[in-house]
């Protein structure tokens, strides 16, 4: 039978040009019957993005004439890069080559030019996908007429409000807009208002537009919770051994953050001689429970993601599984699927097995209370002591290992806000990464490198975790900035990852250490979820995956059902399900994206809110970012980002130079640069659009 993959295949290796819909059915040899599913099939794959119609209807696929097809992601400059769906270079729009196209849409994009050294530029020439219905903003009267201010930057037009369309929205509410018609070059965006958020200022309110401005599922729809307190109902705690193997009498324990209220893994340790272990990583078995194409499933396939903004949770499962049948929680019997590995002492795998389990784990650690534990300033068990300074010193080697390959590790700082019940700021405190959360990185990093090599070798379909190479041109960007710093980068940077990892090793308690990680981590590309099969650039890795993670991610449930049927049943993965995949993985990448642009708005609006309270107070800081137009410094304290204005510099007129990262005095020659340290005095909030103004302070 005629299927999409013979067309694509056909137009990728035999046709050498773009060719009418004739020569596709002479050449595919397609009979009169099949004429009208031939139709069909070019419009579904068409329409999909997945080939091209040029002029006289002549199909070919994008990337065979100059084409690109991917997310755009808008700046905040309103300028757009369109991120490629099959790897390469993102391609640069202009402003004003957007057309109507907005933030997050899945479009074509036409590459008009390339120059050596820079990205590829274009121009929009189609939307495939809208990335959202809705638009959250702020609603004005204008006469007759109303319109709608958009709170998202990316959104770079007002929406258009026809009369009657507003409801009873009052001038200045906050609002959340349905679009009927996206506009075009020459006209607005139209919408109508469903729903009055609240006044700006009003508790919750403002977090509430983020959620609404990114779409993101607030609420389970009745059936689902339905189907998850029946299933919960149904569970009398009575565990079922068959087939499993039963690790409850091993000691096991949890350490995740101290406010967690999901467990999704586990881990377990016992000595086997002087130089050999057996460290067991057990995973919730949530594919236990969600089966595939249930309501749950189908809700939790739509999230893709748990969402954990500054004051809420918004769980990809419902609370009955994600908070208490899947959850690993202390002395209560779980399923798991787990890995046993066997290690020596230079945390060499000697062995590895993947079984369905049953645990009990005996604590629930916060990363603080485990690394107390080791530092022994904390009273424990002596086994759980023990346990905790083995698993160190194995996940120690284990990072030796990988940072030997090449690996990178990046110790940038994060900020947590903690909130009251209304919602409002009161500090904003600096997490510390412990020896204890390098512990759980290493070991979830080696079972899902494990994981992906054994589905492989299988030769099993399955859905891959994937970082590519960063763009030479990025990579060539930050070779002359280090350049000055008397720093050298590899010319082989952009093959493998050592040159890199030498590269931060090189400026470790350095003044200069935060500037070049934040540099080298915008070097890279963002890690995306694929069916294909493709290493982890960042990590050094052959082949990857997300398995650990049942709990709040979709792609870790799919890996589970594949695990289960390849290497635990020995059974092929049905057609229908590896199919499904590669759409799979190219909507779980796309929820990741909205779930961390979410998250971080969140802190940074709640970070905003803070500093409002802080209005001439005076922070030191570093200078992350150096333009024309001034220089942006991270606070030490609050780790906002916040722009000095040139015109704030007011003992000298200063210009860029552009090769050095610098602002540099007429007269007094003075100098800003990258890395440079400054105090700063607060002199401006905007919370609305998230923008800090700062004034230096001699």
């Amino acid at each position: 039978m005629l299927e999409k993959e013979s067309i694509i295949r056909y137009l990728r290796e035999r046709a050498q040009r773009p060719v009418r819909l004739k020569e596709i059915a002479r050449a595919l040899e397609v009979d009169a019957r099949e004429y009208r599913r031939l139709r069909r099939l070019l419009r579904q794959l068409e329409e999909a993005g997945e080939i091209y119609r040029v002029r006289r209807r002549r199909y070919a696929l994008p990337e065979r004439i100059n084409l690109v097809v991917g997310r755009l992601q808008v700046i905040r400059a309103g300028h757009g890069f369109v991120i490629p769906e099959v790897g390469g270079e993102d391609v640069f729009v202009a402003s004003s080559q957007l057309r109507d196209a907005y933030d997050g849409d899945r479009v074509i994009a036409r590459v008009e030019r390339r120059q050596r050294g820079r990205k590829p530029e274009g121009t929009i020439v189609r939307v495939l996908e809208r990335a959202r219905t809705k638009v959250v903003g702020v609603y004005h009267r204008s006469g007759r007429y109303s319109y709608l201010v958009p709170l998202e930057n990316a959104i770079h037009r007002d929406v258009f409000i026809p009369p009657r369309a507003g409801g009873k929205a009052g001038d200045g509410s906050i609002v959340v807009a349905r679009i009927v018609d996206w506009g075009s070059d020459h006209h607005d965006p139209v919408g109508e208002v469903v729903e009055i958020l609240g006044r700006p200022g009003e508790a919750g309110v403002d977090v509430l537009a983020i959620v609404h401005s990114h779409e993101l599922p607030a609420d389970f729809p009745r059936d689902v919770l339905d189907e998850a307190e029946k299933l919960r109902a149904g569970f009398d705690g009575t565990i079922a051994l068959e087939e499993r193997t039963d690790f409850r009498a091993t000691l096991t324990f949890t350490i995740d953050p101290i406010d967690a209220k999901d467990h999704d893994d586990a881990i377990s340790i016992e000595r086997l001689a002087s130089d050999r272990w057996r460290v067991g990583v057990h995973i919730a078995d949530v594919s236990h429970f969600v089966r595939e194409g249930s309501r749950i499933d189908q809700e939790a396939l739509n999230r893709g993601t748990s969402v954990y903004l500054v004051d809420r949770v918004l769980p990809m499962l419902p609370e009955p599984l994600s908070g208490d049948l899947c959850s690993l929680k202390p002395e209560e019997d779980r399923y798991t699927l787990s890995a046993c590995l066997e290690l020596n002492s230079a945390a060499e795998v000697n062995s590895i097995e993947f079984t369905s389990g049953v645990i009990r784990s005996r604590y629930a650690l916060a990363y603080e209370e485990a690394q107390e534990i080791v530092d022994g300033v904390r009273e424990a068990d002596v086994e759980l002591r023990e346990a905790l300074q083995d698993l160190r010193h194995l996940a120690f080697r284990l990072r030796e290992r990988r940072q030997a390959r090449g690996g990178l590790d990046f110790d940038l700082p994060e900020a947590r806000v903690i909130v009251n019940s209304a919602g409002e700021p009161t500090t904003v405190q600096r997490i510390l990464r412990l020896d204890t959360h390098r512990l759980i990185e290493e070991f979830m990093i080696l079972v899902n490198e494990s994981v992906a090599r054994s589905v492989e070798s299988r030769g099993a379909p399955f859905i891959y975790r994937v970082h590519e190479a960063p763009d030479p041109d990025r990579l060539e960007r930050l070779r002359e900035f280090i350049a000055g710093l008397g720093l050298k980068l590899a010319r082989d940077a952009d093959t493998t990852p050592r040159a890199l990892q030498r590269l931060l090793t090189s400026v470790e308690g350095r003044p200069e250490e935060p500037v070049v990680s934040t540099l080298v981590l915008r070097s890279m590309k963002q890690a995306r979820y694929s069916a294909e099969r493709a290493g982890h650039f960042g990590l050094g890795s052959r082949l990857y995956t997300h398995f650990t993670s049942p709990i709040r991610r979709y792609p870790d449930l799919v890996a589970h059902r594949i695990v289960r049927l390849a290497l635990l049943e020995g059974r092929a993965v049905p057609e229908e399900l590896a199919g499904q995949l590669g759409a799979m993985a190219r909507h779980s990448s796309a929820r990741e994206r909205q779930a961390m642009e979410a998250e971080r708005e969140s802190v940074e609006l709640k970070k905003m809110e803070y500093l409002e309270r802080h209005l001439g107070d005076v922070f030191e800081g570093t200078i992350t970012g150096v333009t024309s137009y001034g220089m942006f410094v991270l606070l030490d304290d609050v780790l906002a980002e916040g722009l000095v204005h040139v015109s704030q510099l007011a003992d000298d007129y200063y210009h860029y130079l552009e090769e050095e990262y610098a602002l540099v005095g007429e007269l007094k020659r003075r100098r800003f640069r990258l890395g440079d340290r400054a105090k700063v005095q607060v002199i401006k909030v905007d919370r609305a659009v998230r923008e800090l103004d700062l004034g230096l302070h001699e």
